[in-house]
């Protein structure tokens, strides 16, 4: 993904530090942000190297897992990631796809208490929408898993206090490069 960080605009970055700017629990967290999969090692050895707390996977929307093949490697690979970080303490943000979150439930990393599922709905052009505009929070079918439905109206959830503006992106500072 090409975005602007704090040394200019680039798209080949594999792992950055920032303070989390999204309103999450992890909110103002020094954070290592990592792209696509990376050994755990190398995640846990940038992060010991500065006063990082949170580390951020997925980062640019780079999670990505073969839901059809559902391969063994590719599960354990971030199962050892994830976890992985999770038992060294680390709070961990796992931004994902909304179509991936079957997948984030079977893998049982909502049982930790430092899992943030960051449950990533692409609605471009929101500000189109008039004032009516609502949200359905459903389930797969018929009071098949959840108690019922949740309904917001897009309006109340653009709340400034939960809005991040993209400029707040730009003093993240690349440590590592795709060459």
């Amino acid at each position: 993904m090409k975005r602007v960080y704090k040394d200019g605009v680039r798209s080949e970055v594999k792992y950055f530090t920032g303070y989390e700017v999204e309103k999450t629990p992890a909110l103002g967290m020094d954070t290592l942000f990592v792209v696509g999969s990376q050994p755990l090692e190398d995640i846990i050895k940038k992060a010991e190297g500065g006063w990082i707390h949170h580390i951020y996977l997925g980062a640019n929307q780079s999670f990505q897992v073969d839901l059809l093949q559902n391969h063994p490697g590719e599960i354990k690979k971030w199962n050892d990631i994830v976890i992985g970080l999770l038992e060294k303490d680390y709070w961990v943000t796992l931004d994902y796809d909304i179509k991936y979150h079957g997948w984030i439930l079977q893998n049982e990393y909502n049982d930790y208490e430092r899992f943030i599922s960051q449950i990533s709905i692409k609605l471009p052009s929101i500000d189109q929408l008039n004032y009516n505009a609502c949200i359905k929070i459903d389930d797969k079918d018929f009071n098949a898993s959840n108690p019922g439905v949740w309904i917001h109206q897009i309006h109340d959830l653009k709340d400034r206090s939960k809005f991040t503006n993209w400029s707040e992106y730009e003093n993240d500072d690349p440590i590592e490069v795709d060459k």
